[in-house]
């Protein structure tokens, strides 16, 4: 990807966009990489896929507005160019998706598992198939019927869905339907019994698995026979990509969209940003489809493979060996709360941090459960950002308001791509007598707060939960995130202000302990890096370890430049996105990023600062983005339990010294891995649990590699 990279000289901050893609050719490694199991390979380019459609949704939408807009925004960088770099990068990265992807379906047959194509099915099989088509799949298809006139297929079509153009030609002229492939009602696999499958390997029959897509293809006959007359019928897949949040009227002033002309606004509100088609569609059907899509010379036009939405490969089944996927780590105890009778006597005990998903999120969701019914319990308060379809937290709220509890509910409707399902929950929790929040109508509420209120001999006691991931059982499995318990008294009070200030933001609020955004976050990150700053000019160490997913807010990068240039010591672990540049002389030559990919995606925010050996510490919802700073309401805590300071210390120390999974993010990032030497092996993710697995319970547990 570097040779289409511009040089540091050029630079100040690493375009974010390209840095994103730089981030998504990690999971690429990761598919890539033969250290992984099989299954879990294949199940990465899913996960790619599934990135990729959000980079387009909300990154690429994003520049493509900018190039629109561009006549009435006076911008420094130019997006065209920007965007032509985006387009060359993924075309790129197609090229390598597409050859892991077909050396990986040679290695599936190795193991017996094998796609096999519709213009290969035995007799048997073919009839096997119509019948499945007819029985399962016929239903769920109803074709949209393409004519001259009709020139808005973009609004017809679904975000992201997948889809086949269909051509019939006979004797009259052409017609061409688009039909939808209906993976949310059928498996996008679909495996063919092995009595029909005639060969052997090794005195086995091999799995036989047929696409959807394919499956359809092949029944394309009697999907349209009787309807139209034809003599050869084909077709090829695409999908549409399109803008994912943007909204005119909340996005830009009256007075600029009173000096836009109707045309741009239209095209801002309705084109798609991503068409991805079979690089085997016959031009004239290209042709026809651009034309009903009315998709511009802005849009990004993909050829790939025959087949699209690769995200659902992330649920690919194993039916072959368990040596296919990860050997399972089961979630580890917490002694903390083990050895006490409830859970508010193992916080009122000492502060309890689970690191998930190496502890059981069980823990949280038992404190929720028991202070539903709780006599002493008088109230729950709660953010909601993201949560499980069917999720156990909701269901104890439900069941605490049933008990007489007053239960409070921050629901953020506007969290990208789970509006729909968060919205059901606030409507059955207003059903239910929950007081539903929607907080600020500007600000995203981002921080994962919950807050119980307990009449403890006569006085109302705190416990609260801050932590740096959602109420979510699901992602808590897949997801690196860290919980901190604690009633201390003054924390407590603050997360109880930050509850007030999502419903009166107009009253003055001040904060000695936590880091709250969008008002007071920038300031005493500022005052943090500063101290260090001060340090290092006074001839003493300083040093700051960050941990975060994203890094790519100007004003802090440039201070974190200067405080290279005064001496401090900077290393950063960053998952996705890194505007700043290290390791260049004169700005950032005492500043050294890495990131780590590897089976659980890493997601926990947290901030070391040495302070002049008085190490501060903090857990944070926050990335280091604008939007995370200045535009949503976040909150990081400081952690003062020495024991558990030493252990994310610990954590942190793992991770800096990965050389298995981590990558040096350099001046071009390159994604070239840490290079191990002669030095130990150390996969950090393993190593944590080994580490956290040790310290709760004596010697080290050996997990299987």
């Amino acid at each position: 990807m570097n040779a289409q990279l511009p040089t540091v000289n050029e630079l100040h901050y690493f375009p974010k966009e390209l840095s994103w893609l730089a981030f998504n050719e990690r999971v690429l490694q990761e598919a890539a990489d033969e250290r992984n199991p099989l299954i879990e390979r294949l199940r990465f380019l899913g996960i790619y896929s599934n990135n990729m459609d959000e980079f387009y949704r909300v990154r690429v939408a994003d520049v493509k507005r900018r190039i629109l807009l561009k006549k009435y925004h006076s911008e420094e960088e130019d997006a065209e160019e920007l965007m032509l770099k985006i387009q060359r990068n993924v075309l790129k990265l197609g090229d390598k998706f597409n050859g892991i992807y077909l050396e990986l379906l040679l290695e599936l047959r190795k193991h017996n598992i094998e796609f096999i194509d519709h213009h290969k099915l035995n007799e048997s099989q073919s009839a096997w198939i119509r019948t499945y088509f007819r029985e399962r799949v016929l239903r769920h298809i109803s074709p949209i019927l393409l004519s001259n006139e009709d020139l808005h297929l973009s609004k017809r079509l679904e975000d992201n869905a997948t889809y086949l153009m269909v051509e019939m030609t006979g004797t009259n002229k052409a017609e061409y339907a688009i039909v939808q492939v209906p993976t949310d009602e059928v498996s996008r696999f679909i495996e063919l019994p092995l009595y029909l499958n005639k060969t052997k390997k090794r005195g086995r029959y091999r799995h036989q698995f047929m696409m959807l897509d394919d499956l359809i293809i092949h029944c394309l006959h009697d999907l349209f026979r009787g309807f139209f007359e034809f003599c050869d019928i084909q077709a090829f897949s695409l999908k549409l990509t399109k803008d994912a949040e943007y909204n005119l009227s909340d996005t830009l002033d009256q007075s600029l969209l009173d000096k836009m002309s109707k045309g741009i606004r239209q095209r801002l509100e309705s084109e798609p940003v991503r068409l991805v088609y079979d690089a085997t569609m016959p031009e004239h059907m290209l042709k026809i489809l651009k034309k009903q899509l009315g998709a511009s010379s802005l849009d990004s036009l993909i050829p790939g493979s025959r087949y699209r939405n690769f995200k659902d490969f992330i649920s690919f089944p194993n039916i072959g060996h368990a040596s296919l996927e990860y050997p399972s780590l089961p979630p580890l105890p917490s002694p903390d709360f083990e050895q006490h009778t409830t859970t508010f006597d193992a916080i009122r005990s000492n502060d309890v941090l689970l690191h998930y998903p190496y502890h059981n999120f069980t823990y949280f969701t038992e404190w929720v459960r028991q202070a539903s019914f709780d006599p002493k319990v008088s109230s729950i308060k709660m953010t909601m950002y993201r949560v499980a379809k069917n999720s156990r937290v909701i269901q104890s709220l439900l069941d605490a308001v049933r008990n007489g509890k007053k239960v409070t509910v921050v629901v953020e409707l506007k969290a990208r791509f789970d509006e729909e399902n968060n919205i059901h929950w606030a409507r059955r929790m207003t059903q239910a007598g929950i007081q539903v929040v929607f907080g600020l109508t500007t600000l995203k509420i981002h921080s994962k707060l919950c807050l119980i209120t307990r009449q403890e001999k006569g006085k109302a006691v705190k416990y609260a939960h801050i932590g740096t991931g959602n109420f979510n059982e699901k992602t808590a499995r897949i997801y690196t995130d860290m919980s901190l318990f604690t009633c201390h008294d003054e924390i407590c009070d603050e997360v109880d202000q930050v509850f007030e200030f999502i419903e009166y933001s107009y009253k003055p609020f001040k904060f000695n302990h936590l880091i709250v955004s969008p008002t007071w976050s920038r300031a005493k990150l500022t005052a943090l890096i500063q101290r260090e700053m001060d340090f290092a000019t006074s001839g003493r160490n300083a040093e700051i370890l960050l941990k975060i997913n994203n890094l790519v807010d100007n004003e802090i990068v440039d201070l974190l430049y200067k405080a290279s240039q005064a001496g401090v010591k900077i290393r950063i672990i960053v998952r996705g996105m890194c505007s700043l540049i290290p390791g260049v002389a004169g700005k950032s030559k005492n500043i050294q990023v890495i990131s780590v990919l590897d089976r659980y995606l890493e997601h926990a925010r947290v901030y070391q600062f040495l302070n002049g050996g008085d190490i501060d510490l903090y857990l944070s919802s926050a990335d280091w983005m604008t939007r995370n700073i200045d535009q949503r309401v976040e909150v990081g805590v400081p952690i003062y339990d020495a024991k558990i300071k030493q252990q994310i210390m610990t954590v942190l120390d793992l991770q800096w010294h990965d050389n298995v999974k981590a990558r040096i993010i350099d001046a071009q990032q390159q994604n070239n891995y840490v290079k191990r030497g002669n030095k130990k092996s150390i996969r950090s993710q393993q190593a944590i649990y080994d580490y956290l697995a040790g310290q709760h319970f004596g010697p080290t547990i050996q997990a299987e590699q």
